[in-house]
This record gives C-alpha cells, sequence and structure tokens, in this order.
C-alpha cells in the first residue's frame, strides 16, 4: 500500500492534475477522476482527491450520482480523510420546470463532525434558454439535516437554496459557477463551485476549480470556511 501512495503522490505533485474517463452512451454518463488538491483552512498541504459521477438520462426522468473524495497523509500517518456523495432524481414537469428529490452525506474528519446528511425536496425552473452561449438553474426545497458529533445525533429542519450558471465563454472555454445555501435551526452551510475549463485538444481539456464551504457552527476549534483549488486535467472519450 504505501509503494502504491508513493506513486500516486509523486504523480500528483510532478502533474498537479486529475485524469477523468468519461463515456457515453444508452443515455449514461460515467466520469472517474483522480488527481491534485491545494488546500486551506482545516486541512493545509497537498492531497488525494478522487471521485466520479453517473447521469442517467431516461426521458423525463434524469438521475444524477456524485462521489468526491480526499485523503490526506505526512509521513505515512493519515491526517484526515472526507467522502461527500450526492444523489438526486429529477422530474421535468415542463421544459423549463423540474421536481428533485435530493440527498447528500458527508463524512468529512476534518470539519470535527462524525458525518451530515441531508435530505430536501425542490422545485426548480431553467432560465436564459433563449441564449445560445448560457445557462441557468435555479431551485429551492425544504428537508432535513442529520448530524453526528461525538456519536451523538441530532436532526433540524432545513431550507436550501441552490443555482447552477453555465457560460460558453468561446468555442473552447466553459465558465461554471454553482452556489448552494442551506439553512438550519442550527447552522447554515453555504457551498460554492467556480470552474473554468478550457479545451486543449479535441479530447483533452484543463479545468482550473475552486471550491469553498462555510458553516456557521462548528465545534470548538474548528475553522468555519474550507477552501480546495484544483488544477485538473480531463480526457474524452
Amino acid at each position: 500500500m504505501r509503494p502504491l501512495s508513493s506513486l500516486l503522490l509523486f504523480a500528483l505533485f510532478a502533474g498537479l492534475s486529475t485524469l477523468a474517463i468519461a463515456q457515453e452512451g444508452n443515455g449514461i454518463t460515467r466520469e472517474i477522476e483522480m488527481g491534485g488538491l491545494f488546500t486551506s483552512g482545516n486541512t493545509e498541504g497537498q492531497s488525494l482527491n478522487f471521485g466520479g459521477a453517473i447521469n442517467i438520462d431516461r426521458g423525463r426522468w434524469d438521475y444524477n450520482f456524485a462521489l468526491d473524495a480526499l485523503y490526506s497523509s505526512s509521513e505515512s500517518e493519515v491526517k484526515g480523510q472526507r467522502w461527500y456523495t450526492v444523489a438526486s432524481a429529477n422530474y421535468e414537469i415542463t421544459e423549463d420546470s423540474f421536481f428533485q428529490t435530493r440527498f447528500s452525506h458527508e463524512d468529512d474528519r476534518f470539519s470535527g463532525y462524525d458525518s451530515q446528511s441531508d435530505l430536501t425536496a425542490n422545485y426548480g425552473g431553467l432560465f436564459l434558454q433563449n441564449l445560445p452561449d448560457m445557462g441557468l438553474s435555479l431551485n429551492a426545497g425544504l428537508g432535513i439535516r442529520w448530524s453526528r458529533l461525538d456519536n451523538s445525533d441530532f436532526d433540524e429542519p432545513i431550507l436550501r437554496f441552490a443555482g447552477d450558471f453555465d457560460w460558453n465563454v468561446s468555442e473552447t472555454a466553459v465558465f461554471s459557477q454553482e452556489l448552494s445555501t442551506e439553512y438550519g435551526t442550527d447552522s447554515n452551510i453555504y457551498r460554492s463551485e467556480t470552474s473554468i475549463e478550457t479545451q486543449i485538444l479535441e479530447n483533452l481539456s484543463l479545468r482550473f476549480s475552486l471550491n469553498i464551504k462555510h458553516q456557521t457552527e462548528v465545534p470548538h476549534g474548528r475553522e468555519e470556511t474550507d477552501t480546495e483549488t484544483a488544477i485538473t486535467f480531463i480526457m474524452n472519450f
């Protein structure tokens, strides 16, 4: 395991990149990625990041599954680990509106919580469809968040707002911005995911991304804000 980890870390630091493999067929899109990550906040230094996503298009139903994981170690000692999974099902009501059920689970040892999960039901709409190079999706909903801290469980109702904006800056560059806010009775969570992707070759792109998470109430000794900055190579097949 140690030689394998060393090899992965060498590739990580040398390339500062992520290799993603995407496949499309039968209405199913799959993506797998691994790469480098620079972190600040509750985690400092370089880490190994990997994840994957599956999208299933079934007419008026659209299913999405995503996994994002982070592993950090120093001198063979594990410093932290994070797993963040999201599953959603979208039903197309009209051409510009949809209903969504969404579930997420985060096991973030950097945050101080043992784990946090949420389930929401949302209504959303599509905007800027008259513009050929832009797209905007907004949704809002109600749900519940479960948190585990020091082997104690507690839940709270939440109100969730989210937006996803895409802009084809040019024929070879795409800018994306995702924002979400979860208002809870105990704490609020804000997330921002910003990226710009530039096509280098026909099947090779370079993506810069910045992810920010801010939680208003965190365990003692933990920071409220985490940032993740990544440089990503994407290969499409």
